[in-house]
């Protein structure tokens, strides 16, 4: 399944969920405690989506986006209803 996310790199918590924008396909926030330095808010993000969608981080790939904010990611495993329900989901 092809995800597009929006991340928000050096935030307090990392959290996956919520919607960004009005755009369709719809774009998943994500949010990690990483900075956007030397790849590693881009290896966080594999990280806190493997969690979230329960499969392994090797499921998880960076398609396009490496060095923006908006990215498309593909999730080897990803079930439709899990991506709705986390679009769904407000931050704490």
């Amino acid at each position: 399944m092809r995800v597009t996310v929006r991340v928000h790199p050096g935030a307090p918590a990392a959290f996956v969920g919520g919607r960004y924008g009005d755009a369709e396909p719809p774009v998943l926030v994500v949010r990690v405690t990483a900075r956007a330095v030397d790849g590693r808010a881009n290896a966080a993000v594999r990280d806190a989506l493997a969690g979230a969608f329960a499969v392994s981080r090797r499921d998880v790939s960076l398609v396009m986006g490496e060095r923006g904010r908006t990215k498309l990611v593909d999730v080897v495993g990803g079930a439709p209803d899990v991506l709705e329900a986390l679009l769904a989901r407000r931050e704490p």
